[in-house]
Protein backbone atom coordinates (compact mmCIF):
# COMPACT_ATOMS: atom_id res chain seq x y z
CA UNK A 1 0.00 0.00 0.00
CA UNK A 2 1.36 3.40 -1.00
CA UNK A 3 2.01 5.87 1.78
CA UNK A 4 3.11 9.50 1.87
CA UNK A 5 2.50 11.98 4.69
CA UNK A 6 1.08 14.92 2.77
CA UNK A 7 0.89 16.98 5.95
CA UNK A 8 4.68 16.82 6.22
CA UNK A 9 5.19 18.35 2.77
CA UNK A 10 5.93 22.07 2.39
CA UNK A 11 3.55 23.12 -0.40
CA UNK A 12 3.81 26.78 0.62
CA UNK A 13 7.44 27.08 -0.43
CA UNK A 14 6.54 26.32 -4.05
CA UNK A 15 3.28 28.29 -4.15
CA UNK A 16 1.19 25.17 -3.62
CA UNK A 17 3.50 22.79 -5.48
CA UNK A 18 6.29 20.36 -4.68
CA UNK A 19 8.88 19.04 -7.13
CA UNK A 20 8.54 15.38 -8.11
CA UNK A 21 11.55 13.43 -9.36
CA UNK A 22 10.43 10.30 -11.18
CA UNK A 23 12.83 7.36 -11.21
CA UNK A 24 12.53 3.98 -12.94
CA UNK A 25 12.39 1.42 -10.13
CA UNK A 26 14.22 -1.19 -12.22
CA UNK A 27 16.93 0.71 -14.09
CA UNK A 28 17.22 3.55 -11.53
CA UNK A 29 17.26 6.04 -14.43
CA UNK A 30 15.74 9.47 -13.72
CA UNK A 31 12.81 9.65 -16.13
CA UNK A 32 11.42 13.14 -15.60
CA UNK A 33 10.95 16.03 -13.19
CA UNK A 34 7.53 17.60 -12.74
CA UNK A 35 5.39 19.30 -10.11
CA UNK A 36 2.46 18.18 -8.01
CA UNK A 37 0.01 19.89 -5.72
CA UNK A 38 -1.87 18.19 -2.88
CA UNK A 39 -4.68 17.08 -5.20
CA UNK A 40 -2.27 15.44 -7.65
CA UNK A 41 -0.55 13.51 -4.88
CA UNK A 42 -3.90 12.48 -3.41
CA UNK A 43 -4.88 11.08 -6.84
CA UNK A 44 -1.51 9.34 -7.10
CA UNK A 45 -2.03 7.66 -3.73
CA UNK A 46 -5.61 6.70 -4.57
CA UNK A 47 -4.91 5.23 -8.03
CA UNK A 48 -1.34 3.97 -7.76
CA UNK A 49 -0.40 5.86 -10.93
CA UNK A 50 1.44 9.16 -11.21
CA UNK A 51 -0.57 12.38 -11.36
CA UNK A 52 0.99 15.83 -11.64
CA UNK A 53 0.01 19.47 -11.72
CA UNK A 54 0.78 21.62 -14.74
CA UNK A 55 0.60 25.40 -14.48
CA UNK A 56 -1.04 25.47 -17.92
CA UNK A 57 -3.48 22.55 -17.73
CA UNK A 58 -3.90 21.82 -14.04
CA UNK A 59 -4.25 18.22 -12.80
CA UNK A 60 -3.00 15.62 -15.27
CA UNK A 61 -2.70 11.87 -15.20
CA UNK A 62 0.56 10.72 -16.75
CA UNK A 63 -0.23 8.47 -19.72
CA UNK A 64 -3.98 9.13 -19.76
CA UNK A 65 -3.74 10.00 -23.46
CA UNK A 66 -0.56 8.22 -24.60
CA UNK A 67 -0.94 5.07 -22.52
CA UNK A 68 2.55 5.66 -21.08
CA UNK A 69 1.40 5.45 -17.48
CA UNK A 70 3.71 5.19 -14.49
CA UNK A 71 2.76 2.66 -11.83
CA UNK A 72 4.04 3.86 -8.47
CA UNK A 73 6.26 1.61 -6.38
CA UNK A 74 7.09 4.12 -3.64
CA UNK A 75 6.94 7.80 -2.74
CA UNK A 76 9.50 9.44 -0.47
CA UNK A 77 9.84 13.10 0.60
CA UNK A 78 13.21 14.81 0.79
CA UNK A 79 14.59 16.25 4.02
CA UNK A 80 13.04 19.70 3.43
CA UNK A 81 9.62 18.36 2.48
CA UNK A 82 9.51 20.34 -0.77
CA UNK A 83 10.38 17.47 -3.15
CA UNK A 84 9.23 13.88 -3.60
CA UNK A 85 11.09 10.93 -5.12
CA UNK A 86 8.66 8.69 -7.00
CA UNK A 87 9.92 5.25 -7.94
CA UNK A 88 7.79 3.86 -10.75
CA UNK A 89 7.34 1.05 -13.26
CA UNK A 90 6.73 2.90 -16.54
CA UNK A 91 4.44 1.47 -19.23
CA UNK A 92 6.27 3.41 -21.94
CA UNK A 93 8.49 6.42 -22.60
CA UNK A 94 8.39 9.24 -20.07
CA UNK A 95 9.24 12.04 -22.50
CA UNK A 96 6.83 13.58 -25.02
CA UNK A 97 9.61 13.17 -27.63
CA UNK A 98 9.33 9.40 -27.34
CA UNK A 99 12.59 9.07 -25.41
CA UNK A 100 12.65 6.77 -22.40
CA UNK A 101 13.75 9.68 -20.22
CA UNK A 102 13.33 13.45 -20.53
CA UNK A 103 17.09 13.52 -19.99
CA UNK A 104 17.71 11.40 -23.10
CA UNK A 105 18.28 7.71 -23.51
CA UNK A 106 21.93 7.74 -22.48
CA UNK A 107 22.09 5.01 -20.71
CA UNK A 108 18.83 4.15 -19.02
CA UNK A 109 20.16 0.65 -18.50
CA UNK A 110 22.37 1.62 -15.59
CA UNK A 111 24.51 -1.49 -15.44
CA UNK A 112 24.70 -5.07 -16.66
CA UNK A 113 22.48 -6.48 -13.93
CA UNK A 114 19.71 -3.91 -14.32
CA UNK A 115 20.04 -4.15 -18.08
CA UNK A 116 19.55 -7.92 -17.88
CA UNK A 117 16.50 -7.53 -15.66
CA UNK A 118 15.03 -4.99 -18.07
CA UNK A 119 15.47 -7.35 -21.03
CA UNK A 120 13.79 -10.16 -19.08
CA UNK A 121 10.92 -7.83 -18.18
CA UNK A 122 10.50 -6.84 -21.82
CA UNK A 123 10.41 -10.50 -22.89
CA UNK A 124 7.88 -11.29 -20.16
CA UNK A 125 5.58 -8.45 -21.25
CA UNK A 126 5.57 -9.47 -24.94
CA UNK A 127 2.18 -10.73 -26.24
CA UNK A 128 1.60 -14.48 -26.13
CA UNK A 129 1.46 -14.58 -29.95
CA UNK A 130 4.82 -12.80 -30.23
CA UNK A 131 7.42 -14.11 -32.70
CA UNK A 132 10.00 -14.00 -29.91
CA UNK A 133 11.48 -17.52 -29.67
CA UNK A 134 14.32 -16.58 -27.31
CA UNK A 135 15.57 -18.85 -24.54
CA UNK A 136 14.20 -16.40 -21.98
CA UNK A 137 10.70 -16.74 -23.45
CA UNK A 138 11.04 -20.53 -23.34
CA UNK A 139 11.94 -20.37 -19.66
CA UNK A 140 9.09 -17.99 -18.86
CA UNK A 141 6.63 -20.33 -20.55
CA UNK A 142 7.88 -23.55 -18.94
CA UNK A 143 7.82 -23.77 -15.14
CA UNK A 144 9.49 -27.18 -15.01
CA UNK A 145 12.34 -26.02 -17.23
CA UNK A 146 12.87 -22.95 -15.01
CA UNK A 147 13.09 -25.05 -11.87
CA UNK A 148 15.35 -27.64 -13.52
CA UNK A 149 17.80 -25.00 -14.74
CA UNK A 150 18.03 -23.29 -11.34
CA UNK A 151 18.90 -26.64 -9.76
CA UNK A 152 21.49 -27.40 -12.43
CA UNK A 153 23.18 -24.01 -12.24
CA UNK A 154 23.26 -24.06 -8.44
CA UNK A 155 24.86 -27.51 -8.47
CA UNK A 156 27.47 -26.40 -11.02
CA UNK A 157 28.31 -23.35 -8.88
CA UNK A 158 28.77 -25.60 -5.85
CA UNK A 159 31.14 -27.85 -7.81
CA UNK A 160 33.17 -24.87 -9.09
CA UNK A 161 33.53 -23.57 -5.54
CA UNK A 162 34.49 -27.03 -4.27
CA UNK A 163 37.21 -27.16 -6.95
CA UNK A 164 38.43 -23.65 -6.04
CA UNK A 165 37.91 -22.71 -9.69
CA UNK A 166 37.51 -18.93 -9.64
CA UNK A 167 36.80 -18.45 -13.36
CA UNK A 168 34.23 -21.22 -13.56
CA UNK A 169 32.69 -20.07 -10.29
CA UNK A 170 32.09 -16.59 -11.70
CA UNK A 171 30.57 -17.98 -14.90
CA UNK A 172 28.30 -20.42 -13.05
CA UNK A 173 27.22 -17.64 -10.65
CA UNK A 174 26.29 -15.48 -13.65
CA UNK A 175 24.20 -18.35 -15.06
CA UNK A 176 22.47 -18.80 -11.70
CA UNK A 177 21.71 -15.07 -11.39
CA UNK A 178 20.17 -15.03 -14.87
CA UNK A 179 17.96 -18.05 -14.21
CA UNK A 180 16.99 -16.63 -10.80
CA UNK A 181 15.89 -13.33 -12.35
CA UNK A 182 13.80 -15.19 -14.93
CA UNK A 183 12.18 -17.26 -12.17
CA UNK A 184 11.42 -14.12 -10.15
CA UNK A 185 9.92 -12.44 -13.22
CA UNK A 186 7.60 -15.43 -13.67
CA UNK A 187 6.40 -14.72 -10.12
CA UNK A 188 5.75 -11.09 -10.99
CA UNK A 189 8.89 -9.86 -9.23
CA UNK A 190 12.23 -8.51 -10.40
CA UNK A 191 15.58 -7.08 -9.44
CA UNK A 192 13.95 -4.08 -7.75
CA UNK A 193 12.11 -6.41 -5.38
CA UNK A 194 15.33 -8.30 -4.67
CA UNK A 195 17.14 -5.05 -3.93
CA UNK A 196 14.33 -3.97 -1.61
CA UNK A 197 14.57 -7.24 0.32
CA UNK A 198 18.33 -6.83 0.70
CA UNK A 199 17.86 -3.21 1.79
CA UNK A 200 15.38 -4.29 4.49
CA UNK A 201 17.92 -6.81 5.79
CA UNK A 202 20.62 -4.14 5.94
CA UNK A 203 18.39 -1.99 8.11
Amino acid sequence: MLTLDLAALDFAKGNGLVTVVVQDDVTKAVLMVAHADREALERTLATGEMHFHSRSRGLWHKGATSGNTQRVVSLAPDCDGDAVLARVRPAGPACHTGATSCFGNADTRRDALHGLDLVIAERASAPSDSDDTSYTRRLLADRNLRLKKIGEEAAELVLACADDDRGRGVEEAADLVYHTLVALRALGAGLGDLEAALSRRQR
